[in-house]
């Protein structure tokens, strides 16, 4: 499953005593050093030994390195004060409502209110009414005539999910229960037969099917009858499909198809396999096809995003009676922008783009005719799309100045804002964005979304947050954080860069940022706070970065490429070691985005910038805290262990360098709202202690 870590930027900006510049003594780290051997480069390994979470030493050192960090933060004066106008923010927030689905007579969508700690799943009369809400009952998949909804819940943060069935009027819950559905390395999924009475979904090996080292891996698809045990389930397809396989399925309208999109691993390439009515599961698409996207239209067709040739896209349409790639006819070919997905209703068909971050949309009938824009706010990203019954279209727009809001389409009649709109307890008035291009080692030009209050002045005092994260085809696209308020009041600029590595301008930019071309998302990013500095928006003593997950490598990659480039650091949930990442469960699926060790040439790339490995003896490291979560199953948590000790042993500044161990979540999906709190909190009282920052 990806890394993927969502950028969460809050905070409140408050006076710092200077002498609380310095933690505690840093705990003693033992050596013992471990020598490994790869492509005849032999690698010392001094810190190994704290990669066994369950070991007493390991518990032992970590709970000392909370402590010091516990006892960092705590001094600074504001951190509770920060905590608590997080938590007064929250409490006025109006509710959040994502992932709609639609079925006749009901939306069912995610609906998250604080001061609840987690999302709940609800039911809605129409996206006018969300005072029509009946059952709020907390992945999800409803049945075709919405009797049911199928859920996957897992518990503090470890993504380790049980399916559970709910009748959707009163929120009850029937006896059926899988456990063992949804997991970090491959995720999970599940959808509904035509007339509810059984569902498909994604099994993992049950313990003596496999060795244990392979039971979060080899998913395959499973049949439930509803009312039936679980040792009843027949099995679907999958034997064939690869140890790192992750199974996407979706139904068709009225089920009579089922859908399966298997990704290899996390690289981006998929093959596709279709259930008919006729009980047998055909092929349609091999990894090799660039198949990046398919949907089942309410037409009998399936329509495909296609990358074969077409770096950032075109779109194909088949007939479901003969589904094979071959019978596929293009119906949108290629252009400028990069199509991202595509939703089909009974009528249109709708396709959501790329333009470098923003978004936008356009309509075309069934065979791609009639091609129209569809208008939206300026520097918005569309992050939803979903056909209604009667084939108008919902729609989830956002941007770095207004909340989300859903939008309602119908044919080409105007766009109507229905009720489910986010609300701000802060006013983004004042706020405005612009993009600048930096320029890159290789002479890439790299977009930067500079945003700040109107006036803001370049003399090269402002305190910048530059946040970046680079992988995966993943874009950094417009998003909305009403806590960024206090940031912006007290004269701090945040950039968001869009580097090589993501999916901003299509394929080509994501592959010219993976594998053995990783380097060029560090010098994008480097490229970009040194524009920021020849620019004047900043200088180096009141620059910081930001990142998590990949982007918690891109932070290591800073820290040990360009330590005199920032004054202080946040990376959390970050892979530092890079030539022991496949060991674990969900490395060996991010194989296709990193590449491996057994290769000669991608070991060198890994060897090259893996953070770790280049922590040098001596040098002057900025400020920095790691964050990471005790259930993480995504990135192992040794990754933040191994190297805090490494810069505890090398560093010569003053700076400190924190390690901050949540044992309450994982990765960042599914952390409860207080500890989310919790951990903002820290990150931001730690950046205005380090950056200096004071009330205007």
């Amino acid at each position: 499953m990806r890394i993927f870590f969502s950028l969460v930027v809050v905070g409140a900006v408050w006076v710092v005593a200077s002498n609380l510049s310095h933690a505690e003594p840093i705990p003693q780290t033992l050596k013992k050093p471990v020598t490994d051997e790869y492509q005849s480069v032999k690698v010392e390994d001094n810190y190994q030994w704290l990669e066994q979470d369950d070991d007493p030493a390991v518990k032992a050192w970590s709970d000392a390195q909370s402590r010091r960090t516990r006892e960092y933060l705590d001094k600074l004066p504001d951190r509770a004060a920060i905590e608590k106008q997080l938590t007064d923010w929250y409490a006025k927030t109006s509710p959040s409502y994502s992932g709609i689905v639609s079925r006749p007579g009901i939306l069912l969508a995610r609906k998250f209110q604080p001061p609840k700690q987690q999302q709940m799943l609800v039911t809605l009369a129409s996206a006018d009414d969300p005072k029509s809400e009946k059952t709020a009952i907390d992945w999800f998949v409803p049945s075709h005539d919405g009797k049911y909804v199928a859920m996957s819940i897992s518990q503090g943060g470890s993504e380790d999910g049980t399916l559970h069935i709910y009748e959707t009027a009163t929120g009850k819950p029937l006896k059926d229960s899988i456990t063992h559905v949804q997991y970090p390395t491959a995720g999970g999924s599940a959808a509904w037969n035509a007339d509810g009475t059984g569902i498909y979904y994604t099994r993992f090996p049950r313990k003596g099917e496999r060795p244990d080292a392979d039971l979060n891996f080899y998913q395959q698809v499973y049949f439930h009858k509803i009312g039936t045990a679980d040792s009843e389930d027949t099995y679907s397809i999958g034997k064939d499909f690869p140890r790192i396989a992750e199974i996407k399925l979706e139904a068709s309208h009225e089920g009579k198809y089922i859908l399966a999109t298997v990704a290899n691993g996390d690289g981006g390439d998929f093959a596709h396999y279709l259930l008919g009515p006729d009980g047998n599961w055909k092929q349609l698409t091999q990894f090799s096809d660039q198949i990046k996207g398919t949907r089942i239209g309410r037409d009998n067709a399936l329509y495909l995003l296609s990358r074969a040739d077409a770096p950032r896209g075109k779109i194909l349409r088949a007939p479901l009676d003969k589904p094979e790639l071959e019978n596929a006819t293009v119906i949108v070919p290629p252009g400028g922008a990069v199509i991202q997905f595509m939703e089909p209703t009974g009528d249109a068909l709708y396709v959501g783009d790329l333009l470098g971050g923003p978004s936008q949309i356009r309509r075309f009938g069934l065979d791609g005719q009639g091609e129209t824009i569809v208008p939206i706010p300026n520097i918005s990203a569309v992050t939803e799309m979903e056909s209604l019954e009667d084939n108008s279209l919902l729609f989830r727009d956002v941007s770095y100045s207004e909340p989300a809001a859903w939008f309602h389409l119908t044919g080409n009649a105007p766009l109507k804002k229905p009720a489910l709109v986010d609300s701000s307890p802060v006013s983004f008035a004042d706020i405005e964005v612009s993009r600048e291009m930096a320029t890159s080692k290789d002479g890439t030009k790299i977009p930067l979304n500079i945003i700040r209050r109107k006036g803001t002045k370049l003399d090269g005092n402002n305190p910048v947050l530059l946040y970046g994260y680079g992988g995966y085809g993943i874009s950094m696209q417009p998003n909305f954080d009403f806590t960024r308020r206090l940031w912006f009041d007290r004269g701090g600029v945040l950039i968001i860069a869009n580097i090589r590595g993501g999916g901003e301008f299509g394929e080509e930019w994501h592959k010219a940022g993976n594998l053995i071309k990783k380097q060029n998302v560090f010098d994008d990013f480097a490229a970009a706070a040194q524009y920021l500095i020849n620019e004047k928006w900043t200088r180096a003593e009141k620059l910081a970065i930001l990142g998590g997950s990949n982007g918690g490598l891109l932070m290591g990659a800073m820290i040990t490429q360009h330590p005199d480039l920032v004054r202080a650091v946040v990376s959390t949930v970050g892979i530092y070691d890079m030539l022991r990442v496949e060991l674990a469960p969900n490395g060996a699926f991010n194989v296709t985005e990193f590449g491996t060790v057994k290769d000669p040439e991608q070991f060198k790339a890994l060897y090259a910038y893996s953070p770790y490995h280049h922590v040098a003896d001596g040098a002057n490291y900025p400020s920095i805290l790691f964050m990471t979560g005790a259930n993480d199953g995504r990135v192992a948590p040794y990754h933040s262990r191994k190297m805090v000790a490494r810069l505890d042993e090398a560093n010569k500044s003053s700076n400190p360098i924190l390690l901050r161990t949540s044992t309450s979540s994982g990765h960042g999906i599914g952390t409860a709202l207080s500890e989310r709190i919790k951990q903002l909190a820290d990150e931001y009282s730690f950046l205005f202690a380090q950056l200096g920052m004071a009330r205007h």
